[in-house]
């Protein structure tokens, strides 16, 4: 018999990792050379015992295969973070290593007590890809509902499971016949299961659900781990998140005591509503407006517009009702209140978003605010009552140690010896209410502290003694300026200037007159003095109640017709009248002066007579007309 038909050829054949059919090489060879039947059997069974050893040694390749395969995988899902990029690798690796058509993966829904696909690796079905499996429903939902691993070589076939319509359809979409499903499991809680699958008809072999389980108890465990380390993450996240908020609410916090610390510093020192408007931008940013109660300017720090009055009222009143600021646009609003009082507001424009803390300190600076009003009124009311009694015992009579009320004005920034005019304000100015009253006495105590004077309230009248010569320029400022603050015509008259604090009180009554004159002629709302009006003033100064009327009917009763008479025809009659009394019953000169012929004068002197009588020109009547020609004239601005 030939070497070539002994046994060591199959060692020869295992050596170098032969296919199963080369063993029977041998046999065939040594039945062709004729060898006996004891031989043979020999080798037969040699051969037998060759592809058992063959087996063998294919089993533990194919066992370090996968055992490398479950380390490299092991090693893969160690490298990675993210939970997606986890599944995806499981489900991957799975097929690969089990040379599966489709490999997938479904998770417990704890909410909704199914099933439901998370990710697949072959799948080419899309409603396979989307099904939801019942608890105990199909291989997958009895494998997730019992905690043990399901295999079947024809799904379709397998009477084991609860079939359904839906899982039925979606299988048979992807086209899977052969199934494996082994829980993902961590401790004794089944998360979810893990498959491989085919599209034929094949049984799983032992070691392959053993392989498929020890991925899965791996895969598990990997899934635990993304998903803690995604809940840290999110938990740094938060604490990074809240520290940030801390550090924040701590900064802010931090500016609320160095601005609460500044705002009072400001308060006793005497700080105005200008400081603590560059305060609250110091530590805020942005631009700030504080207005006072009529929405007149205060303070500006920055640039900033005025809002509309409209909007200042809106958001003024919601922030007293709210009891703290209120955010309009780009623009937060604090009410200045005390009590029930409106005092103003604080509107600020932030260069950034306002916390709860920065908001406490925009308040807080409007309760400052607040105090400073008070003070600042309750200071101006204690210095104009200090005037006030000043400027009455000046003009009171008979007048008690100059000396001592030098002394005083003195001290108030007040020179007596220096020229003044005192302006005497019409009770049109003071409406019948108390608090209109004083605040007209207000404004005026303030308007001659400004100027270096003195206010007071004397006789139902407000009296002023302002510096200066322009008696009748003070009267009119004071008119007009009033006016705009009651919205109402304002009319004052005064005198001056007086000549030391002995004659203030003379210069006071001839301004009260000048007030009662302007009266009786009509000119209410406006100011002048007694300068200006001259002796008529004198005359007309000491009339009651009736003098605007007496005044009317001695003017209709004297010059009466010849005013008409111009009216109606447009003639020159009252100026030709004046220009002839003005100098000295001339004609000629009458003439030169109105720019016409001397019988145009004779001729309006003519119809004159014609008007007022032949006697116009005797003293008695010559006299009376010349007081009616000037209190027509001084009435004039009344009607123009």
């Amino acid at each position: 018999m030939s070497t070539m038909s002994s046994p060591v050829e199959f060692l020869e054949l295992l050596a170098r990792e032969a296919a199963a059919v080369e063993f029977e090489g041998p046999l065939v060879a040594a039945r062709a050379a004729g060898v006996p039947a004891a031989r043979l059997a020999e080798l037969e069974q040699a051969k037998t015992v060759a592809l058992r050893v063959r087996a063998l040694l294919e089993r533990r390749r194919r066992r370090e295969t996968e055992l490398s395969g479950l380390y490299d995988t092991v090693s893969d899902l160690a490298g990675l973070r993210d939970l997606d990029d986890v599944l995806r690798a499981i489900v991957h690796r799975a097929r690969n290593l089990l040379g599966a058509d489709v490999a997938y993966m479904t998770l417990n829904d704890d909410e909704r007590g199914d099933t439901y696909m998370r990710v697949t690796d072959g799948s080419v079905s899309a409603r396979f890809q989307r099904l939801r499996l019942p608890m105990g429903a199909g291989l997958g939902g009895l494998v997730a509902q019992s905690g043990a691993p399901y295999v079947t070589a024809n799904y379709g076939e397998d009477a084991r499971f609860h079939h359904t319509g839906e899982i039925d359809a979606g299988v048979g979409e992807e086209g899977l016949v052969a199934i494996l499903g082994v829980p993902l499991r961590l401790g004794s809680t089944s998360i979810g299961v893990l498959y491989a699958a085919n599209r034929s008809a094949r049984p799983f072999a032992r070691e392959e659900v053993t392989l498929l389980v020890s991925l899965a108890a791996h895969a598990a465990v990997a899934i635990d781990t993304a998903r803690l380390l995604a809940e840290t993450r999110s938990a740094l996240a938060e604490l990074s998140a809240a520290n940030t908020t801390i550090r924040a609410h701590s900064s802010s916090v931090e500016r609320a005591a160095a601005a609460h610390d500044r705002m009072t510093a400001l308060v006793l020192r005497g700080g105005g509503v200008e400081d603590v408007a560059a305060a609250v931008t110091e530590v805020l940013g942005g631009a700030l407006l504080a207005l006072d109660s009529e929405g007149r300017l205060l303070a500006r720090v920055g640039e900033i517009d005025e809002p509309d009055r409209s909007d200042i009222v809106e958001a003024v009143a919601a922030s007293r009702t709210e009891g703290r600021s209120v955010r309009r646009g780009p623009l937060w609003y604090a009410a200045v209140v005390a009590g029930a009082e409106n005092l103003g507001a604080l509107v600020l424009r932030p260069d950034d978003e306002l916390v709860d803390a920065d908001q406490r300190i925009l308040e807080r600076a409007a309760l400052v605010t607040a105090l400073l009003l008070l003070f600042r009124r309750t200071v101006a009311e204690a210095e104009g009552r200090v005037r006030g009694e000043l400027l009455d015992d000046l003009i009171a009579r008979p007048l008690r140690d100059t000396d001592a009320l030098r002394n005083r004005a003195r001290r108030l920034g007040v020179d007596l010896d220096a020229p003044h005019v005192l302006v005497a304000v019409g009770d049109d100015a003071i409406a019948a209410t108390g608090s209109a009253r004083q605040r007209v006495l207000s404004w005026a105590t303030t308007y001659a502290s400004a100027r270096g004077g003195l206010a007071a309230a004397r006789d139902g009248r407000v009296v002023l003694m302002l510096p200066g010569q322009d008696a009748g320029g003070s009267a009119r400022a004071v008119a007009r300026d009033l006016a705009r603050v009651t919205g109402r015509p304002v009319t004052a008259g005064a005198s001056g200037p007086a000549d030391g604090p002995a004659s203030l009180a003379g210069t006071f009554h001839e301004a009260d007159r000048c007030l009662t004159a302007l009266g009786a002629l009509g000119r209410s709302g406006q100011g002048a003095s007694t300068a200006e009006l001259g002796f008529v003033g004198l005359l007309l100064g000491t009339v009651g109640d009736q003098g605007d009327r007496d005044v009317a009917q001695f003017l209709t009763a004297t010059v009466g017709p010849v005013v008409d008479y111009d009216a109606r025809r447009g003639t020159a009659l009252v100026r030709t009248l004046e220009a002839y009394f003005g100098v000295g019953g001339s004609l000629a000169r009458a003439a030169e002066q109105l720019h016409v012929h001397v019988n145009t004068v004779t001729q309006r002197l003519e119809r004159v007579g014609q008007l007022l009588g032949a006697d116009w020109q005797k003293p008695e009547r010559a006299l009376e007309v010349q007081l009616a020609l000037r209190l027509h004239r001084l009435r004039a601005p009344a009607t123009t």
